[in-house]
């Protein structure tokens, strides 16, 4: 049965141990020597392994998803952990406890879904409540939300883990919506929460292991969630056009820059907000991720291969140095807590939505 998990390894020691193949591919070196390259994952995280010998015979048997035995050296190559594969072979069935492989979210799935369907019921613009709940409603697109991790690799990568993300979206959503009310349309913010990810219950496959499927990696989720979601405001009889433009925006600019895959920038203030509301709740989880696997330092965290650093774990720090802050804070005056629209409109009639200021011309055009 499996003795290590990715978040036990550690530099300089020989491990012998069981994981989940990801990735597989063959790689030459600079100097056109052959090896072989694998992604090795459980359900503490995902390693990178290298073949350098006698790599042949199991680069044949061994395929992505299958679960292997491997004997490594655990290696440490610019502050990032690697397997040296010295052996390697596909595990026995008797070998084998697949709970041990897949990484789960820690949340109540079934209460994070009653959750999501209150924030779409609480939608005030008829439009886009029918639409949210149209695609929330479908059995088959309920099933896969419930189960889809929200990426590969950078951000609530585990089962559950883009239901999780995208509650959390709302949440954020709400908050910011009231703090700049009258500026920005909750309707809209909580549409782009829920549907600007959607693509991803086809881009990826997540049955043993996290990858993408064919179509996904050909096409990315942000091309397929526009053709999905417009596919179903066009069964909805009479949806307004404009708000259709307006919604599909909100699909193609939430990457918020080029560089990033989105085909345009925020051009819409909510469309500006919800990129920076998706950016802030990814890059937390990736920073929870990286502070959560023990990483041998007692006051830094191990890498983040998303974030490109690592973090400090700050509380102790401040416990052995002077720097602790006081347990005593100054008071704040009260103020009236704010009610959740999740809780008020769930059958509120159809509110207007907040139309896009006049666009300038690209002067690139």
């Amino acid at each position: 049965m499996k003795k290590a998990f990715v978040s036990d390894l550690t530099s300089e020691q020989t491990i012998t141990s069981f994981f989940l193949v990801s990735a597989k591919e063959l790689r030459n070196t600079k100097e056109g020597k052959p090896y072989l390259r694998l992604e090795l994952c459980d359900r503490s995280g995902t390693v990178e392994a290298r073949m350098w010998t006698k790599f042949e015979l199991a680069a044949q048997e061994v395929a992505r998803e299958d679960i292997v035995k491997v004997e490594a050296r655990v290696e440490l190559y610019r502050d990032r952990t690697q397997l040296a594969l010295i052996q390697l072979r596909k595990a026995r069935p008797d070998e084998i406890e697949l709970a041990d492989y897949l990484p789960h979210t820690k949340e109540d799935v079934e209460k994070m879904w009653a959750e999501l369907l209150v924030y779409g019921q609480s939608i005030g613009n008829l439009w886009l409540r029918r639409l949210v709940l149209s695609i929330l409603n479908d059995t088959s697109i309920a099933a896969r939300y419930k189960k889809a991790p929200a990426a590969k690799v950078m951000h609530h990568a585990y089962l559950g883990g883009l239901l999780e993300h995208v509650v959390g979206l709302c949440g954020l959503a709400e908050q910011v919506a009231a703090h700049y009310q009258p500026e920005l349309d909750v309707d809209l913010l909580l549409t782009a929460a829920i549907l600007h990810d959607v693509g991803k219950l086809d881009e990826l496959c997540y049955e043993r292991a996290i990858g993408y499927t064919t179509h996904g990696q050909l096409l990315g989720h942000i091309v397929m969630e526009v053709e999905s979601v417009s596919r179903a405001i066009d069964k909805i009889p009479e949806f307004p056009p404009k708000l259709k433009t307006v919604v599909q925006h909100l699909l193609i600019s939430h990457h918020g820059e080029y560089e990033f895959g989105s085909p345009k920038l925020p051009m819409i203030r909510e469309a500006l907000v919800f990129h920076y509301l998706d950016d802030l709740d990814s890059k937390m989880a990736a920073a929870r991720t990286a502070l959560a696997l023990e990483s041998g330092d007692e006051e830094w965290s191990a890498y983040s291969g998303a974030l490109q650093r690592k973090f400090l774990k700050l509380d102790r720090y401040l416990q052995r140095g002077e720097g602790k802050p006081s347990s005593e804070s100054p008071q704040r005056e009260a103020q009236p807590a704010a009610v959740p629209a999740a809780q008020t409109a769930a059958t509120a009639e159809a509110q207007p939505v907040v139309q896009p200021a006049a666009e300038k011309e690209d002067p690139n055009c």
